[in-house]
């Protein structure tokens, strides 16, 4: 089976609808930030660069008056719950082997706590990838949803990250094709 790419994803109108509601460039520049938290964490980077690319597609647009609802948004939202089953069901579609579209709606699921009432939360290191790289691009405010990136700039990006990926799997296997325990431990 060929590997799924990240432009195969962002082409979907799935993803053209929710990854740019949610914010195109946070969700790119949260992929690459994975793809290095993958490398250094000894995790499969190909899930964790797709994990985190739709992290948000679950995003829920908390407008009030016209203008961004912070508040509105920490208090009711579960992005999450709703990212989870989006990404999976997408990436199904799309043909992602089953195991691996389970493992990266976990990560999505798990990548923020905002939506629990409260307590730890004990992650899987694909899932602490995907949360390490969204924190790596927050903004106060939410703002990081706000940045702008063109459709031509986000396929070059994931182009970019897709061949990282491609010469990443050709040329280290350190990684498992599952989510391996991490060469130094994750907290």
């Amino acid at each position: 089976m060929d590997r799924i790419t990240l432009v195969d994803i962002f082409e979907h109108p799935i993803t053209q609808k929710y990854v740019k509601r949610a914010g195109l460039s946070h969700a790119i520049s949260t992929a690459f930030y994975a793809y290095d938290y993958a490398v250094e964490y000894n995790v499969n980077p190909d899930l964790a660069v797709k994990a985190a690319f739709l992290h948000d597609i679950g995003h829920y647009t908390w407008y009030e008056n016209g203008k961004w609802n912070y508040t509105l948004y920490k208090e009711n939202d579960i992005h999450a719950i709703k990212g989870a089953e989006r990404a999976h069901k997408l990436l199904v579609r799309l043909g992602e082997n089953p195991v691996h579209a389970k493992k990266i709606a976990l990560a999505i699921l798990l990548h923020t706590d905002s939506y629990l009432p409260g307590g730890q939360l004990e992650l899987e290191p694909l899932q602490k990838v995907v949360a390490l790289a969204d924190s790596a691009d927050e903004e106060p405010g939410g703002l990081h949803h706000y940045k702008k990136m063109s459709d031509i700039t986000a396929i070059k990006k994931l182009k970019e990250l897709d061949h990282k990926i491609e010469h990443n799997e050709t040329s280290n296997h350190s990684f498992q094709k599952n989510v391996t325990t991490p060469q130094r431990r994750l907290s």
